[in-house]
């Protein structure tokens, strides 16, 4: 038994380290995307008050803009800006391999470890400068930290537990959910552990504690958000699909469809989401069917865990028919992870229990297959076309432009520009965005419109007002630049450039365009919509 222990354990060490590398790779190889570029320069401030204060124009709790405003300041490069996120991600997954061990099983333990490190979208959101991995490790870390406090009967563990939470709490606004579904889960299982009134003074405290630190950020915060219609705004956009639209969805559509997306995003395969779901709901029916435990008091019930596993899912689709919160296929859900993916591995576990290290090995080599040949849901740029060899070819064109030239780029660009040409802020930030803005970039007037994508119904009107300004009038050149996702007519948009002599600089991938103006193109372009 000690042996089996012991093979376990190695086996398990080996997955960590291999699911580290795999989001080494993806934090070495990509270039940063214009969400993380913004996320570094609203930390590039000259204090900690104007930090925490540029952190109120995005549509996230200023944590992660806080430490990134330290931790920028040691180094900026792209690796050192995703290193915490590539830590935060991997000691997520083991937080929860070892949370299944003790609520679970070891098989269950190992397998939840490989979906943990090798689902996809979880291994590019350990890979980027975003708020996701952190969230990940403070939720995961929350629910181990009082689960071990339970078995322990420990206060001081229930207070570390609520300190965890208070970090997801500042991170990110869908914590609202996990705390609420770690609550009615930590009610339960108190009222089943006959704990000490230490411990439930302890939990009781963390919980108004957290409510104060909600009270907060709904205080000084949401109503920021709120004023600048940054919910509506978001709901009408990129997660249109993730949210009910009355008049036009079916209540009952909309719920199959919204799982059947959770789980293809959390695969990034159609397929092999589906079966993904229904292993969850089997995994479900064997924890309620399942032999009462009995004897130990703080031992997790089975019943226990289905309510914490069901609790986050039925509550975020609740929020999205009332279009509160989305619910469906992207990153914003993926603190379900935490659920999904455990009631996944319940199912896997039960089944041909004596085979574990051949299961490991299938779902193993099935995950990699999904990871390298992946069929994302919404805007995503692929591997090939996120190299940061392709980056720096763009970046080396538009330094051989002449004196006098002038780049022309829609927000997403110029934020790609501040970073990558720039070396500066160089693009608005802070909500909501003018229509134009003109500036400098290094030695290049740079003119930047309040778009965050060129579209093509409005790009002549933009390029006209782009001409009109000063800074176009005295240049001798003019270079369009955009790089970032395609999102509905823009790559329409790009052929019509070329058709209308816009020549271009280089290939750099689908994901970035960079060209040069001609006089007659401008023209061209601008009376199209006249």
């Amino acid at each position: 038994m000690v042996s089996s222990y012991r093979q376990h354990l190695l086996l398990a060490r080996i997955l960590l380290v291999a699911g580290f590398l795999l989001k080494l790779f993806h934090a070495i190889y990509r270039f940063l995307n214009a969400d993380e570029i913004l996320h570094y320069l609203l930390s590039v401030q000259p204090s900690l008050v104007t930090t925490y204060r540029a952190s109120l124009t995005t549509a996230h709790p200023p944590l992660l803009i806080v430490f990134l405003h330290y931790w920028g300041a040691l180094n900026h490069s792209e690796l050192w800006l995703r290193l915490p996120s590539l830590l935060a991600g991997t000691a997520f997954a083991w937080i929860m391999y070892r949370w299944l061990k003790l609520v679970s099983s070891e098989a269950t333990a190992l397998i939840g470890l490989v979906l943990f490190l090798f689902s996809p979208p979880l291994v590019i959101l350990s890979s980027e400068v975003r708020q996701y991995s952190l969230l990940l490790l403070f939720c995961s870390l929350s629910l181990y930290l009082f689960d071990c406090a339970i078995q322990r009967d420990s206060a001081v563990l229930i207070l570390l537990s609520a300190a965890s939470l208070y970090g997801a709490l500042l991170t990110h606004y869908s914590s609202l959910i996990f705390a609420l579904t770690l609550g009615i889960y930590a009610f339960l299982r108190l009222m089943s552990s006959r704990s000490r009134g230490a411990v439930v003074s302890a939990w009781v405290a963390g919980q108004l504690g957290a409510i104060a630190i909600i009270g907060f950020l709904f205080t000084h915060h949401v109503p920021l958000l709120r004023a600048r219609g940054a919910p509506e705004g978001i709901a009408g956009t990129y997660l249109r699909h993730s949210v009910f639209k009355p008049g036009e969805d079916n209540v009952i559509t909309f719920v199959v469809r919204s799982n059947i997306r959770l789980f293809h995003y959390l695969f990034s395969q159609a397929a092999v989401g589906l079966v993904g779901m229904l292993l969850f709901v089997l995994g479900i029916v064997v924890l309620l069917r399942g032999a009462k435990q009995t004897g130990n008091h703080a031992r997790t019930s089975n019943w226990q865990l289905a309510v914490l596993f069901c609790c986050p899912l039925i509550v975020n689709c609740v929020l999205a028919l009332f279009r509160v919160y989305p619910y469906g296929g992207t990153r914003h859900n993926s603190y379900l992870s935490i659920v999904a993916l455990s009631g996944i591995a319940v199912a896997l576990a039960q089944w041909r229990p004596q085979y574990i290290r051949q299961k490991l090995f299938v779902l193993g080599l099935l995950l990699l297959v999904c990871n390298f040949f992946p069929s994302p849901l919404g805007e995503y740029i692929g591997l090939r076309n996120q190299s940061r060899g392709q980056m720096a070819q763009a970046m080396n064109s538009l330094q051989a432009a002449p004196p006098g030239a002038i780049i022309f780029t829609d927000h997403q660009g110029g934020l790609q520009l501040s970073y990558y040409l720039c070396h500066d802020k160089a693009v608005q930030l802070a909500q909501p965005l003018s229509p134009l803005l003109s500036s400098r970039c290094g030695r290049f007037p740079l003119v930047s419109v309040g778009r965050w994508i060129f579209e093509g119904d409005s790009f002549a009107e933009d390029l006209r007002d782009a001409q009109k300004t000063d800074s176009w009038r005295r240049a001798t050149r003019a270079y369009f630049f955009q790089a970032g996702w395609l999102i509905e007519k823009e790559p329409e948009l790009r052929e019509e450039l070329r058709r209308d002599g816009c020549t271009t600089l280089g290939n750099f991938g689908r994901n970035i365009f960079a060209c040069q103006l001609s006089s007659e193109s401008s023209n061209s372009l601008s009376s199209k919509q006249n």
